[in-house]
């Protein structure tokens, strides 16, 4: 059932016996934040939306300018099962406006809504998919994470290896209750690690489902007394953890991607474009110093280039059919907010349509071997958050498409993260 109109909501309310509204949405480096109504205030907060201290949130307001309101998505509604059943709690996903009514720009959910208007406005429908990794850590004897990771399997391997088959399980059929699409889940390539993928939807909805994957992975591996990372890198010597994002044009009711993409096509276009803005990109799409350990091993890309099936490319065209066929950008990261990096992936697509982008020729080579990039003359992504910040404060496309205000406050925080990098050496901030 879809949830459209407020009376639909106090409906629901009324019938799954909810005591508990969580207001939720995430401040610009997408670390999800929310506030709880109860039942009885919640046709007000519905008219009038949830008032909150801006200044608070890592950038958004300055003190003397701090209030913010919450106006839930109605559409986004859920319970959430691992709640109690007695006294229920819902959720909904919230865009931030000012008391005025007018937009603020640090809502990244309307950010990505808009890049997404501007395809409509073309027939252009997008579609985008979610690769997830994750490791899962046992907890000491007082509850708190290690980096011990709670099983010594690789990548596909079954119980006794895999222990995380079962979690894997209750994961995906939380997902299902939530509304949500699982359609793999399996062993990765490190030690303790697992992925799982969501079938593809609209922008939107996929990284509102990034955010709700992220919720539901902590909560259940809480549950069972496990700490669930989303960090790159948490293991120096394993495989670092990637947010594979996938993307599909339609036009017409065709797959734009389907079969030979020409340089000059649409697709190839967008691929262009893509690759062009990559670097500036890299800064949303990979957000902490730890980010940078992962590039360039593992199956994780360090040169700007694309290839058809090659797992070291920056965009990998895969080996499939019909409504399958897409470009897979390999580079992003889970610690990334996902309406900026999503937003910002498809505004870069968008550029090189609109400017008729040339894509290059295929590197049909493996870049994990550095040997075999010598006298390509390749451009690699930034080496560190540093480089991957100056990057952006450098680029015009950003200046373009980004909300100044929220473009300075993103970067400045940024550079605090390294700043605190430095100062304490060793230590990188948990995601």
């Amino acid at each position: 059932m879809s949830y459209s109109t407020q009376q639909d909501i106090l409906d629901f309310v009324e019938d799954n016996n909810v005591k508990f509204v969580r207001f939720a949405f995430c401040d610009i480096f997408g670390t999800q934040k929310n506030i709880a109504v109860l039942a009885n205030d919640l046709p007000k907060a519905l008219e009038d939306g949830v008032c909150f201290d801006g200044s608070s949130i890592a950038g958004f307001m300055k003190v003397e300018e701090s209030d913010l309101v919450l106006r839930p998505d109605l559409s986004t509604v859920t319970i959430l099962p691992w709640r109690p059943t007695e006294g229920r709690v819902m959720q909904f996903f919230c865009d931030v406006e000012k008391p005025d009514g007018q937009p603020f720009g640090g809502n990244c959910r309307g950010f990505l809504r808009s890049v997404n208007r501007k395809f409509k406005k073309l027939g252009i429908t997008c579609n985008v998919g979610a690769e997830c990794e994750f490791y899962l850590f046992e907890n000491d004897d007082r509850g708190r994470p290690t980096r011990i990771p709670i099983d010594f399997g690789g990548y596909f391997d079954v119980a006794p290896l895999d222990a995380g088959e079962n979690l894997r399980r209750d994961i995906c059929l939380t997902m299902e209750q939530m509304g949500m699409s699982p359609q793999h889940s399996h062993h990765e390539s490190g030690n303790g690690q697992n992925e799982i993928d969501c079938h593809h939807a609209g922008p939107l909805k996929t990284a509102d489902n990034v955010m709700m994957f992220k919720q539901i992975v902590r909560a259940i591996a809480t549950r069972s007394g496990i700490h669930a990372s989303f960090l790159p890198k948490p293991l120096p010597d394993q495989a670092g953890s990637g947010l594979h994002i996938n993307l599909s044009l339609y036009m017409d009711g065709r797959n734009l991607f389907e079969g030979d993409i020409a340089p000059d096509s649409i697709a190839g276009s967008f691929m262009a474009g893509v690759l062009a803005h990559s670097r500036e990109l890299t800064v949303f799409t990979n957000p902490l110093p730890n980010s940078y350990q992962r590039f360039g091993c593992d199956e994780a890309p360090r040169y700007v280039s694309w290839s058809r099936q090659n797992r070291s490319q920056l965009v990998r065209i895969p080996q499939v059919k019909g409504d399958n066929c897409r470009m897979e950008l390999r580079s992003p990261d889970p610690a990334c907010n996902p309406y900026l990096a999503i937003g910002l992936i498809l505004a870069a697509g968008l550029d090189g349509i609109e400017n008729r982008m040339v894509l290059s020729a295929p590197v049909n080579k493996n870049l994990f071997d550095p040997s075999m990039a010598e006298g390509l003359s390749l451009e690699t992504l930034p080496a560190s958050l540093e480089e991957a910040v100056q990057a952006a404060e450098e680029s015009e496309f950003l200046r373009r498409v980004l909300p100044e205000q929220l473009a300075s406050r993103y970067f400045t925080e940024e550079l605090k993260r390294c700043e605190a990098l430095r100062s304490t050496e060793t230590r990188v901030r948990p995601c």
